[in-house]
Order: structure tokens, then C-alpha cells, then sequence
């Protein structure tokens, strides 16, 4: 359909449209007019990206494409999913409009060398691009042909040589498997290809890092023009994205490398270029870059390396001390933290490198690396960690802190020693973003309370809004269950978890909505620990008892936990998230089986995990999703406690109104997973007696509490149990689903057309 907002023509692929997906694209367009930056919480399954991709492209070409959409997305999954929306919404432009869009990706999501994908890690996959593609591999090939070289980069090569205009796409919207497929149809690299594609692309679709993480951004997205609009969706953790990209840690493995300088012609070469303050060997070629500079643009020092290091031996000299140092520094018995001035003195003073050096160990080590024409680059992981420290720890002053635990608090009897330079400030990391582009947009389907993000990111929104879900029944159904059927209060608190009444309340809550719930239901726990210590007990009180030889003959051991009691497995089976990618994918596709077959399932994941960041439950494989406790971060966690600090002192944001917003957002996140679409349904039992008080509640995005009746508050297990089978026996009967009247919520072109110009009050 073909709508009017505020004057611009808009391209919507569907037949019929959300009336908050029309406020939400005239928000966005006033954002665009305005060219600042916007905050927007829309609810899940309201057609969020279909709305957002709409707008920036129409308004695209309204302004006859003189901008670039950058759309930042967190997974791969995020990204397949975008880009095949955007495929939906190209075939309903105009026909003369030549849209070119792309994802882009790591080598091992877009290699086509079998070689190569051999290999089993990101880091490995790189190494072993790189020692098929640098400069002077493919130097001495041309000398000997038996030196191995990758045939689809040379191919590519061949082509550019002809000029760029010969390594042009056809216009249309490419995922990764397309890339892939064009890729071995042409024999080019498709990852050099989609490097060499972004900066002619309309839209392009990659991971937050390429942005907010130094290292990569200054590689890939360092062409990007100012009038790029940038979109970071399901953008409820992009502070804790910015923190991780600045922050480094260093164990006792990390100090075990090695690194060595034999060729002495080279190395006399490379020391009269620093000496002439050149750091480099001219314009690198694309497959000679590494990762770049771990600090931000704008504090890399743009001047020559230091005399004291300019000689190879000299800084390896350095770089042997400075492991030394730290070595003696993981020695520690007790927990030290240190701000950055401090730890630089104390550097200084016992190891003799001044801050200057340490800020350009980088910078040097990339160099040396180039001139010993090194290829191994995950071999030497280790060294490039200690030089990014370095870097860091010299560069920043505010907004970090060094903080050395000698074991890990939750097992105090297992030495464990880390130095972590951690950064507490998310504004650092993403400020260039900010400074950079005209429009950035952080929108997600949980940013409640939205006031906290623009304290946390340090930036002024010209528009800021949490939108509604409009709906022509009440398909969700959130309850918050305060106590067993025993009386007895239900609560994840320290001082409560453990009790046997807690655990059996729990158990007791399971079972019976096992029995009463069809098809699918999530269960999301606090942490790892405390879901391997709940399950254990309910197995110890015979509610859960596995059985181990149904474990020993599974095609997929420790993936599928069919528990065998007569209450659990009389209904459904069970799957459990582990740390291990392999088995909870295992995990998942079993359990989506079980559901497709009628058997039912319930699946145990856990908040934060990835599952509760980026696994959709929807329709059958969701009807429940149980919210054992509040997910709060580990109060005792040193790191926590510095960012803490540094919150209070510099934004005024208190601990505790921190910690809530944090274990809240997470919530949402997590029962979220349930209602993908309007036409979903599905229930959500906040299992914990903290969210009846008011402080917590009042957290949770408003799009759940506009549902929360206050005669689902306060509830006891047998009460829920009866509200979920009212709510499931509602649902099943028929409904309309495009609404009458006032409250429309399947809009058509003409109720748009009435809606604009004030003819129809939809709320």
C-alpha cells in the first residue's frame, strides 16, 4: 500500500498497516526533518522494522537516495530477518528506483573456501584468510605457484582491476546466502565484495560492533558519510555494548605470548620510516588490515611513535616488562582497584615505560607485525589483548577503573586471577556516533523507563516516546504471582531462594500449569546457577527425578531432559539452555518438534542468556512464559559496584533505581519472547513477590502494564491457574481482527487517509 505522512509518500509493503506503526513512522520523519537523534520503545509484534524500513527508505528517495541507512542489529538471525523485510518492501517500490542493500558479516558468515571454513573459530577463519590473501603472500605466489592462495580472492582481484564500476552488484537486496550464491556463481570473495559493495549500497545491514567497537569500526565503517541515518534496533542493552567494546581482561594465559623480531633488513627498514614519523607502509591493502586502534578517533595521539620504541628490539624490551609487571600484578591475595592515572604511575615507576609508550603499543605492534609479514594473527591474540590495555589505560582517565580479583567471589577456592581495565561510561563508545551522523535511532520493545537511556548515553533526543499496542482483544495476559498455594511468599532473594517452601512453590507452580497450558512453555530463571540449583532440589523433592538412561540412549545427550515423573512427562517434555551453543541449538529444534507434534514441551532458559536475547517464541511454541524472580546482576560483582559509583558521581543516577531499571528491562525482554504479532496470544507470570511493589512494577514497559489488571496482582498459584484458563478458553473463541468503529486496529489506505486528517480517533 502507498500512504501520506506528513506530506511524504510512503512505501508499505503490506495491504493493510497498525495505527501505531503510522505514529511511529510520522515520529520518525519528524526525527528526519529535524536531523537529531530519537528514542523510541514500540511494542513487540507490532511491525516495528516493517514501519521503521518504510519510512527511511521512502524518505530515501524522496531525497533522491543522498543518504545511507546504517541498520545495526545484534545477531545474524537479527539481520536475515531485516534483510528479508527489506526484500518484501523493494518489490513494492516504484519501478524505476534501483535499491541496493546488503548485509554484511565476519569471514566465517561469508567465506565460500572450503579451506578456510575448516577452521573452527571467528579468530581462526581470519588467521587463515589472511595467510591465503596479505600482500605478500600473494607476492611470493607470483614468484612460486605452489604457494597457496585463495582462488576466489584473486578472481575478485582480477575484476577490480578493471575498475570498481566491474565489481558493481545489480541493484536488490542481498542477505548472506545471496552473497554466498553470488559470490561462487562470479568465483569473487563475497566478503571483500561486501566490504568493497557498503560504500555504494543504499542500505547496510551489520552488527552493532561495526559501529560502537573501535577495533572494527575504524576498518569498516570509517567511510561512511555524515548524512548516513543510523538505526540501532532492540537497542534495551546498548549501554552494556558500548561498556564491553572498551573493555579488556587479562589472565594468566594471556601474559603466555611470544612474539619474536629475526629479520633484521626488514626491521632497519621499518625503523627509518618512524623515524620519519610514517606508522605505516602507505595505503595498506584491504587484506593486510588487522584490527585497528582500541581507543576512540578523536584521542589517538596523530604523531610519531616515540624514539624509545622505534627499534624493535627496544619494544619488545617494553612489552616484556609490561607482562612482567602485570604478572606480578595477578599475584595478588586480595581484590585492588585502581583508577587509570594511578595504575599508569605505578607502571612508571616499578617497569620504567612512560604513559606515552604505553598509548602507542598498538599502534607499534601492528606495525612490527606488517614488517615481520606475520599471517598467524590468532596466534598472537594474546599480545594484541595486553597492547589494546595498554593503549586504553594510558589514553582515558575518567570513566575507568583497574580492578584485580584474585578469584572469583561465588568460588573463593579456586584461584582465578583477572586485571580488568573496565569502562563505566556507555556515552564514550557511542559519542562518536552521535557526533558523527545526522540521525541516530536506538529503538527497542523494551526501553522502560525511556528517561534513563539519554543519562546513560549522554545525549539529547529531539524526540523521545513510548508507544501502545492497539488490540481488538487481550491477547496478553501478564499476572504477577506473590506466593504458593500454601500462603507462603515466592521470591528469588538471597535470603529466600534456598528455602524449601520457595523451591517447592516453584516446582508447584510448574507442574500445574504443565497441566493446564497447551503446547509450549518458557521458563526463564535468574542465572545458570540458580536454574541448575532449582532443578536439582525439585529433582532431590521428587517433583523432578531424571532418567538417566532415557539421557544415555538419546541421539542428543545432555540436549533433551526428559524428566520422569508421572506429573511432568504425563504432559510435556523438557529442554534446558546450556552455556553450550551446539546443545541449546540442539535443545531448541527438539523442542519445536515436540511442540509441532502435540507432545508439548517446556524449555528452561535463563535472562541475559541467548535465548532470552534473540530466540522468538511465538504461536504454539510460547502460550506461557514463567519469570522466576528478578533478574538483578550480581550485586557483590566489583565491576558492578565501580560502574555503580561512577553513575552516581557523574550522571546522579542512583544504585539502586540503576539496578531495577537493569533487572527490569531484562524481564521484559524475556517474557516478551511469547507475543511476536497481534494475532499471537500468550500468558506472562511474573513469579516473584518484589513485582506487586509499585517501584519495580512501574519498570516494565507500558505496552505489559497497559494489560496488568490490578486483579492479577498479588496472586497465589491456584488463582493464577484459574485466570489462565479463563484467559485460554477466551482466546479460543473467533475474534475480528481488523477491529470496528474507534477502535480500528487494522488500518486500510482510506482509514490512513481519515486518520490524517483528524476523522478518526483511534485511541
Amino acid at each position: 500500500m502507498k500512504l501520506e505522512v506528513e506530506g511524504l509518500t510512503v512505501y508499505f509493503p503490506y495491504e493493510s498497516i497498525y495505527p501505531e506503526q503510522v505514529e511511529y513512522m510520522r515520529e520518525l520523519k519528524r526525527a528526519l526533518d529535524a536531523g537529531g537523534h530519537v528514542l523510541l520503545e514500540m511494542p513487540t509484534g507490532t511491525g516495528k522494522t516493517a514501519a521503521l524500513l518504510s519510512l527511511i527508505v521512502s524518505y530515501s528517495i524522496h531525497k533522491n537516495f543522498k543518504f545511507k541507512l546504517l541498520y545495526c542489529t545484534r545477531t545474524v538471525h537479527e539481520m536475515e530477518k531485516t534483510l528479508a523485510e527489506l526484500r518484501l518492501l523493494a518489490s513494492h517500490l516504484p519501478t524505476p528506483t534501483s535499491l541496493l542493500a546488503l548485509g554484511l558479516s565476519s569471514r566465517k558468515n561469508l567465506c565460500v573456501n572450503p579451506h578456510v571454513l575448516s577452521a573452527q573459530s571467528r579468530d581462526s577463519v581470519d588467521a587463515a584468510c589472511r595467510r591465503l590473501t596479505a600482500s605478500w603472500v600473494r607476492s611470493l605466489a607470483h614468484d612460486n605457484p605452489q604457494v597457496p592462495t585463495c582462488p576466489f580472492f584473486e578472481s575478485y582481484d582480477r575484476a577490480a582491476s578493471a575498475g570498481p564500476d566491474a565489481l558493481l552488484l545489480p541493484p536488490g537486496v542481498y542477505t548472506l546466502g545471496d552473497l554466498r550464491s553470488f559470490g561462487r556463481s562470479k568465483g569473487w570473495c563475497p566478503y571483500f565484495l561486501a566490504r568493497q559493495m557498503i560504500r555504494y549500497a543504499n542500505v547496510v545491514v551489520y552488527s552493532y560492533q561495526y559501529l560502537l567497537d573501535p577495533k572494527v569500526a575504524t576498518i569498516i565503517s570509517k567511510e561512511m558519510q555524515k548524512e548516513c541515518v543510523v538505526v540501532f534496533d532492540e537497542a534495551h542493552n546498548i549501554d552494556n555494548v558500548c561498556i564491553e567494546a572498551l573493555s579488556v581482561s587479562i589472565r594468566k594465559q594471556t601474559l603466555e605470548a611470544r612474539l619474536k623480531a629475526t629479520d633484521a633488513g626488514r626491521l632497519r627498514a621499518e625503523y627509518n620510516r618512524l623515524v620519519d614519523g610514517l606508522a605505516q607502509r602507505g595505503n595498506l591493502a584491504i587484506t593486510d588490515a588487522w584490527l585497528g586502534n582500541p581507543a576512540l578517533p578523536d584521542d589517538i595521539l596523530k604523531e610519531a611513535v616515540p624514539g624509545n620504541i622505534r627499534r624493535a628490539e627496544h619494544f619488545l624490551s617494553v612489552l616484556r616488562r609490561l607482562v612482567q609487571y602485570l604478572k606480578s600484578r595477578l599475584l595478588t591475595e586480595k581484590v585492588e582497584t585502581e583508577n587509570p592515572v594511578n595504575f599508569c604511575a605505578a607502571i612508571n615507576s616499578q617497569a620504567g615505560i612512560d604513559q606515552k609508550m604505553l598509548k602507542f603499543c598498538y599502534d607499534r605492534l601492528h606495525s612490527l607485525m606488517l614488517t615481520l609479514e606475520i599471517t598467524n594473527t590468532d596466534e598472537f591474540m594474546h599480545i594484541q589483548t595486553v597492547c589494546d590495555f595498554a593503549t586504553l589505560v594510558s589514553t582515558y582517565a575518567r570513566g575507568f577503573s583497574i580492578i584485580i580479583e584474585p578469584y572469583d567471589e561465588r568460588m573463593p577456592t579456586i584461584p582465578d586471577p583477572v586485571l580488568q581495565l573496565s569502562c563505566h561510561d556507555a556515552s564514550l563508545a557511542i559519542k562518536p556516533v552521535f557526533d558523527r551522523f545526522q540521525s541516530v535511532i536506538i529503538t527497542s520493545g523494551t526501553l522502560s523507563p525511556i528517561d534513563l537511556y539519554p543519562r546513560l548515553l549522554n545525549f539529547s533526543p529531539v524526540i523521545s516516546r513510548s508507544f501502545t499496542m492497539s488490540l481488538t482483544r487481550d491477547c496478553i495476559c501478564p499476572m504477577v504471582l506473590t506466593r504458593g498455594s500454601d500462603q507462603l511468599p515466592v521470591s528469588t532473594k538471597f535470603d529466600m531462594r534456598s528455602d524449601p517452601g520457595v523451591v517447592r512453590n516453584y516446582g508447584r507452580l510448574l507442574l500445574e500449569m504443565v497441566a493446564a497450558v497447551p503446547d509450549g512453555i518458557v521458563c526463564f530463571f535468574v542465572s545458570y546457577s540458580y536454574m541448575d540449583g532449582i532443578v536439582n532440589s525439585w529433582n532431590e523433592m521428587g517433583i523432578l527425578q531424571f532418567s538417566h538412561a532415557s539421557i544415555e540412549n538419546s541421539t542428543f545427550p545432555m540436549v533433551m531432559l526428559q524428566l520422569a515423573t508421572k506429573d511432568v512427562m504425563q504432559h510435556k517434555l523438557v529442554f534446558i539452555e546450556t552455556q553450550d551453543v551446539v546443545e541449546t541449538t540442539l535443545a531448541l529444534d527438539n523442542y519445536r518438534k515436540a511442540c509441532d507434534c502435540g507432545r508439548g514441551a517446556v524449555f528452561f532458559s535463563v535472562a541475559r542468556g541467548k535465548v532470552a536475547e534473540g530466540i522468538d517464541f511465538d504461536r504454539h511454541y510460547g502460550r506461557l512464559v514463567i519469570m522466576f524472580g528478578v533478574p538483578f546482576q550480581y550485586t557483590l560483582s566489583r565491576i558492578l559496584l565501580a560502574r555503580l559509583q561512577y553513575l552516581r558521581e557523574t550522571f546522579q543516577i542512583k544504585e539502586g533505581d540503576f539496578l531495577t531499571f537493569d533487572a527490569l528491562r531484562q524481564a521484559a525482554q524475556c517474557v516478551g519472547r511469547v507475543i511476536r504479532s497481534k494475532a499471537d496470544y500468550g500468558m506472562m507470570i511474573f513469579a516473584d513477590k518484589r513485582y506487586s511493589r509499585h517501584d519495580k512494577r512501574s519498570k516494565l514497559p507500558g505496552w505489559i502494564l497497559s494489560h496488568l489488571h490490578d486483579a492479577h496482582l498479588n496472586l497465589s498459584t491456584d488463582m493464577a491457574l484459574h485466570i489462565a484458563r479463563e484467559f485460554l478458553r477466551r482466546m479460543a473463541q473467533p475474534y475480528d481482527k481488523t477491529g470496528c468503529g474507534s477502535k480500528k486496529t487494522l488500518l486500510s489506505e482510506e482509514d490512513v487517509m481519515k486518520m490524517s486528517e483528524g476523522a478518526m480517533d483511534t485511541y
